[in-house]
């Protein structure tokens, strides 16, 4: 089970990088495999969480989240039923009916990773799905994360800017150099796994540590900004 994270400063191809791997963007050079097969579009074994969530406003949470299976020829009572237990797994029983306007941003993004997660893919592909939310969400978002990494065993790839963030979630976390990205550094930080493992985010982020892991990310980071300039 792996949980990769790229951090990097800006014009450093972060998104270009998902875009790729996702198949939205043609490969120029070199190939991308997962599982031995080339990436050479969009797939199902591939669920994707953009930054702004993309829902769909017409339809309510249960059929947003339905969405994917509904092209796939699944039938309702079939579709229904995995989406409600996501929309569970989630944190938004009860809210299945109710109109994408009416949920927060938080809301939204977990509806968004319900949907990604509905056609279960091999691997999670998220775009910086937190930088929007105010910091008490963010934190209650990347623990849920965790916690369906944990449970569902997925690999997730996931893009980000938040260095603190990056350190949390990422059992390897991938630093890009700015334009042209290119990777500088590997790191295996671990404190993800002590999370799954029932140990508090507090008592994670307060650990001298993770503080030190942090100051060390971003003075590379911040050593490749000045590089750049």
């Amino acid at each position: 089970m792996n949980c990769w994270w790229c951090s990097a400063p800006p014009a450093a191809a972060k998104t270009t990088l998902l875009n790729l791997v996702a198949g939205f963007l043609p490969v120029e050079s070199g190939s991308i495999t997962l599982d031995n097969q080339p990436v050479t579009g969009p797939g199902a074994e591939r669920g994707v969480v953009f930054q702004h969530e993309g829902l769909l406003p017409w339809r309510n949470v249960l059929d947003n989240v339905a969405f994917g299976l509904q092209l796939a020829g699944m039938s309702r009572p079939d579709r229904d039923a995995i989406a409600r237990r996501l929309i569970r797994q989630v944190g938004l029983e009860g809210a299945e009916k109710r109109a994408i306007w009416q949920l927060s941003g938080g809301q939204r993004q977990r509806v968004g990773i319900a949907r990604a997660l509905a056609t279960d893919p091999q691997l999670l592909l998220l775009d910086e799905p937190f930088g929007a939310l105010d910091a008490f969400t963010r934190e209650q978002m990347q623990t849920l994360l965790l916690t369906l990494w944990r449970d569902s065993g997925k690999q997730i790839l996931l893009i980000t800017h938040d260095i603190e963030e990056a350190i949390f979630l990422a059992s390897e976390l991938i630093l890009l150099s700015p334009g042209p990205g290119r990777i500088v550094e590997r790191l295996r930080p671990g404190f993800g796994q002590r999370f799954a493992a029932g140990e508090s985010c507090r008592s994670i982020k307060s650990d001298p540590q993770f503080i030190a892991q942090r100051e060390y990310v971003l003075s590379r980071v911040f050593d490749q900004r000045e590089a750049f300039a």
